[in-house]
């Protein structure tokens, strides 16, 4: 029976019985928790990142709790059999919070699906308590980090030769004006402790020095002095833009898929991608292959990479140690990377395998901006446009057995935009 919002919100919320709540010692203290047939999993976020992973573990049977902040979208699923809400705060009210509901809740050894940088993080750093009552998804904080902190990530390319966008770490504003950066530039942050405009943007363009120093006075109102980087722009568009994903053991690539990112929003530094379509390139492949390997990441990746039109090569951008955004893609493609973590959280066997290519997936509440915006800028043709969107194409949140998230889309985004600009 699910429990109704207000009762689970109110035993829940962080100010009221978490806060108190008893710190109970679990009856288990071995590392792998057994799988019994009412184990489920709680993802972390209510965003369409989350609704996939709902999806996917409820189409198998799984019971799934989402632990919602401002994106709801995942509460909304017919597949959702418990939602609360996912608490402000540190690692201490978390893990608190977190015990409380295993305790309370008989939720011990549930998996535990982080969906944003924030809350992976946080599993990671906390990996060793976290374990004791759930069953994780991510990877310890020492190999997480190499990850999750693009200095790092950057450091890991160097060793193994794989190229990155030319960037700069200055470490205060006096070094930054002394630095001798090409134009135009960006600047990005190095992790994402906590969600603010920085954050949120991905990147900033700069295009001389003025606008930089003043784009940097203001990343310093939101981030410390070392998380801020300053990197080179590579030339290019959605055909330049290349991810390889995988479900990992121990930096050995179990299930995989490449893709190239067509589209993103927004495009020119895009927070999340729009338009996606399966490839063979055995580059792309190869090359994040390498840096998995090398991370010895657990659980799922995805590494992000621009081929620079000036010199062919592929540039490292990002990698995300945790699930990603269109990663119910690989469903469509025949690798459903959500249930197949699952599987192997628990030991069961997952056979290696790799998507097929030609296979597209579209979030249109996204695309739709970002195709029109091409379209009058004349990147786009309008025939190239409806060949991508046409029958066949996996979406993001519509589904036909589950058509309550894509009704409730809009204005669940409309009132985050309304709360955002109002805060």
């Amino acid at each position: 029976m699910t429990l109704e919002l207000t009762r689970i919100t109110a035993k829940a919320e962080p100010n009221t019985a978490v806060a108190g709540a008893p710190l109970q010692t679990p009856a288990h203290q071995t590392a792998a928790h057994p799988l019994t047939p009412t184990t489920g999993a709680i993802v972390i976020g209510g965003d369409y990142r989350g609704l996939g992973i709902v999806r996917s573990l409820g189409r198998h049977g799984i019971p799934v709790w989402v632990l919602y902040d401002e994106h709801r979208l995942a509460t909304r699923s017919r597949y959702t059999k418990q939602r609360a809400v996912w608490p402000d705060g540190g690692d201490d009210i978390h893990t608190r919070y977190l015990r409380y509901l295993s305790a309370t809740y008989h939720l011990e050894g549930w998996a535990l699906f982080p969906t944003a940088d924030e809350t992976a993080a946080y599993v990671a750093r906390q990996h060793e308590e976290l374990a004791e009552y759930f069953t994780l998804t991510t990877a310890p904080w020492e190999q997480f980090r190499w990850a999750y902190d693009k200095r790092l990530s950057n450091e890991l390319a160097d060793t193994l030769g794989i190229s990155h966008p030319r960037t700069w770490r200055p470490a205060d504003r006096d070094e930054l004006a002394t630095l001798d950066i090409v134009f135009p530039a960006i600047l990005k942050p190095a992790y994402k402790t906590t969600l603010n405009q920085f954050t949120m943007a991905k990147a900033w363009p700069v295009n001389n020095h003025a606008e930089l120093i003043q784009k940097y006075d203001e990343a310093r109102a939101f981030t410390s002095p070392e998380s801020i980087m300053v990197q080179e722009i590579i030339p290019g568009g959605g055909e330049a833009q290349f991810s390889f994903a995988a479900l990992a053991d121990d930096g050995r690539v179990v299930v995989s898929i490449t893709a190239r990112r067509t589209r993103q929003y927004p495009m020119d530094f895009g927070r999340a991608s729009t338009f996606v379509e399966t490839i063979e390139d055995e580059e792309v492949a190869e090359e994040g292959r390498r840096l998995i390997a090398a991370t010895h990441l657990t659980g799922l990746v995805e590494v992000e990479f621009k081929r620079d039109p000036r010199t062919s090569r592929l540039q490292l951008l990002d990698i995300n140690p945790r699930i990603w955004g269109w990663h119910t893609l690989g469903e469509h493609a025949g690798v459903d990377f959500s249930y197949l973590m699952w599987r192997h959280a628990f030991h069961l066997p997952v056979s290696e395998m790799h998507a097929r290519p030609g296979v597209r997936w579209v979030r249109g509440m996204t695309d739709f901006p970002t195709a029109v915006r091409e379209l009058i800028g004349g990147r786009l043709s309008p025939g190239e446009y409806l060949r991508s969107i046409r029958p066949g194409v996996g979406r993001a949140v519509l589904a036909l057995d589950d058509l309550l998230p894509a009704a409730l889309e809009a204005p669940f985004t409309l009132r985050i935009i309304a709360h955002r600009g109002a805060v």
